[in-house]
């Protein structure tokens, strides 16, 4: 049974469109990929930055070049606060870092990672709809050309649906266009957004640490006194 007109128009709309509405939708994903890495890149530094103030002073305060990585300085610091505290002789470094204590804060912004492992995660996923997008407006697009050629003869009918069968691949073109660029710059960044997720673990974990070790040892020092 033939459908109405107007749902036969519509569906013309939609199959026009979809090959549109993909690679906008592609824009708008490498976009948000841009925010994440601008935001990973922003966290990455404030963590370094905070520990460098933390570690400053310290007798053997690793200095890495200009060129190193951000995750490396911050492995290289937490590796030089996890030096003090595993060496008692050090007292003056482990007084060093009980007084700035404030400076390694975990309830800091840049620690809080839900919001951006979920934004990240979302923006991963929805890679794999693209392809199911395409395919779904090569579909819209021949069911269209069906529905229009309902009543026509059948030669007619075939001949519309091969001439709109080229529109309607570049559908599915677009979605698998889309999957391969988006995939590629998920590969890019996946690494790197990695290696943050370890950072901040890594920085809780020593914080937990320092905070438990030098206080404990603070107050053991005051109760003597």
């Amino acid at each position: 049974m033939p459908l109405q007109p107007e749902f036969t128009g519509a569906l013309d709309q939609l199959s026009a469109l979809s090959t549109v509405v993909i690679a906008s939708a592609c824009a708008v994903h490498l976009f948000v990929f841009l925010i994440l890495w601008l935001w990973a890149r922003r966290d990455l530094r404030h963590i370094a930055s905070s520990l460098f103030d933390f570690t400053r002073g310290l007798t053997q305060q690793s200095v890495l070049g200009s060129t190193a990585h951000l995750s490396d300085q911050v492995d290289a610091f937490l590796a030089d606060v996890d030096d003090v505290l595993d060496d008692p002789s050090r007292e003056e470094d482990r007084k060093t870092l009980v007084a700035r204590m404030n400076i390694l804060d975990e309830k800091r912004r840049y620690l809080h990672s839900m919001f951006f492992e979920t934004v990240y995660n979302m923006a991963r996923t929805m890679i794999e709809a693209y392809p199911l997008a395409g395919v779904l407006g090569t579909i819209l697009a021949i069911g269209a050309a069906l529905q229009v050629d309902a009543g026509a003869a059948g030669g007619t009918s075939v001949s519309t649906i091969v001439s709109r069968f080229g529109d309607a691949i570049w559908s599915t073109f677009a979605g698998l266009i889309a999957a391969i660029i988006l995939m590629f710059a998920n590969s890019f960044l996946e690494t790197s957004f990695g290696r943050l997720a370890e950072n901040r673990e890594h920085v809780r974990h020593t914080v937990a640490r320092a905070k438990r070790e030098l206080s404990f040892r603070r107050k053991s020092g005051g109760a003597e006194e």
